[in-house]
């Protein structure tokens, strides 16, 4: 069995919300509320759910780019969220992000070989000069991109290659471990096809763990071994990729799955749709949270949290299924 790499326990980021003249705490809006989950090494975790449920905060809190408001963050057996200054710089190392938008995340006053280069510099690692620059080439070739861009400018490439850049870069220190979130939304379709070969390619090539944030469906299929379905700051479903788009558990997951374009529509099940609007994560409903758009609710959900339950590795939080 693969050696686990990356365990999350019971994380929460709550926002303050502050109002008067003297600013007093008034509320909090409650971005991730109790998240946990486990990743073994060179695997890869889709995470998936509407926008604005938490998912790239969840991604940021496990690397320390947001503090946590409480929770664990385990990487190795260590707790990220209880380390700090130096101890914390070298951990770095070991993790990465790629960003979702490729032009505000590379800075166009930098060269490619800058851009690339940077983390080698921030982390003091091959000082000489030669070697910076021949593993900045290394990397480059890895993507797909010729060392004769060394010198040019991010804003001279399209999105597609300044993506390719941002790989790049977050690949430079060889992590263990790499937060994706929704690394090709902002890309023409014909060009996230390529850039999700590349990253399935490369996971393989450099024993890549990949956390895979995103709210395209058939990308998060094409890509992950197992997919967390988040709502309103919780992971209400966890199952292996087939298993999940086979058989959905929690309505919510088969809301979203019926809402998902498919080739020949004609050959889909009927379209569940859902009521209102998601509730605000600044006061969230009582009871089970999705219940107020539910379409199987019964009594005990508007008033009982329901707690998880595990039907051979299939994980969902649904009083259905209690």
């Amino acid at each position: 069995m693969s050696e686990v790499l990356l365990e999350v326990r019971n994380i929460k980021k709550h926002f303050p919300i502050r109002s008067g003249l003297l600013q007093k705490v008034s509320g909090y809006v409650k971005a991730v509320d109790g998240v946990s989950f486990s990743m073994k090494r060179r695997e890869t975790l889709g995470l998936v759910g509407e926008s604005g449920c938490g998912k790239s905060t969840t991604g940021r809190v496990v690397l320390r780019l947001l503090s946590a408001t409480s929770g664990e963050v385990l990487f190795r057996g260590r707790n990220l969220l209880a380390i700090s200054g130096e101890e914390l710089r070298r951990a770095r190392r070991e993790f990465q992000m790629i960003f979702q938008d490729p032009f505000a995340s590379l800075d166009p006053r930098m060269t490619v070989a800058q851009i690339v280069g940077e983390p080698l510099a921030a982390h003091r690692l091959l000082s000489s000069g030669k070697e910076r620059k021949e593993r900045v080439a290394g990397i480059l070739e890895d993507v797909g991109l010729d060392a004769a861009v060394l010198n040019r400018y991010a804003f001279e490439f399209s999105g597609g290659q300044r993506q390719r850049i941002g790989i790049a870069r977050a690949l430079v220190l060889n992590p263990s471990l790499v937060v994706a979130d929704e690394p090709v939304s902002a890309l023409d379709v014909s060009i996230q096809a390529q850039v999700i070969n590349l990253l399935a390619e490369l996971r393989e090539k450099l024993d890549l763990t990949y956390l895979f944030i995103a709210h395209d469906l058939s990308v998060v299929k094409h890509i992950s071994d197992r997919v967390a379905v988040m709502y309103l700051g919780r992971i209400v479903e966890m199952a292996r990729t087939d298993e999940l788009f086979a058989n959905p558990l929690h309505p919510y997951t088969q809301a979203l799955l019926s809402a998902a374009p498919v080739p020949m529509p004609g050959k889909k099940g009927k379209r569940l749709i859902l009521g209102g609007d998601v509730p605000s994560p600044l006061n969230p409903p009582s009871g089970c949270p999705f219940h107020p758009r539910c379409f199987r609710a019964i009594q005990r959900c508007r008033s009982d949290a329901p707690e998880s339950c595990e039907r051979e590795g299939h994980f969902v939080v649904c009083h259905l299924y209690s």
